[in-house]
């Protein structure tokens, strides 16, 4: 009888040591994978590099074509100002002319 139980104790000895194999190779096998899908998440981010780069140069051209805008408008803006200021001045010579009667 003590033939029997050490043989089915090896028999379990081997059995678990024959799982627990499977189970680094298993492991193995997930640590190769995580590191393949790793490498591809990493790389993926060249892309994002590249829209970054997009995004920053549109940014940059938007801001450039809006000071343009602002100076174009600015630029209106006074020769505006200054076209109204003459008019004042005309319209003020003329009514002085009307009042002095100098026509």
């Amino acid at each position: 009888m003590p033939e029997k139980i050490t043989s089915s104790v090896e028999a379990i000895e081997v059995e678990a040591h024959k799982i627990l194999e499977e189970a680094k190779a298993r492991a193995n096998e997930i640590l190769v994978e995580a590191r393949e899908e790793a490498k591809k998440i990493l790389s993926s981010q060249l892309p994002m590099d590249e829209a970054k780069a997009f995004s920053d140069k549109f940014v940059s051209s938007a801001r450039a074509e809006a000071e343009k805008k602002i100076e174009d408008s600015e630029k209106k803006a006074a020769d505006i100002s200054a076209a109204a200021d003459e008019k004042v001045g005309e319209t003020t010579k003329l009514i002085v002319n009307i009042v002095t009667g100098r026509s």
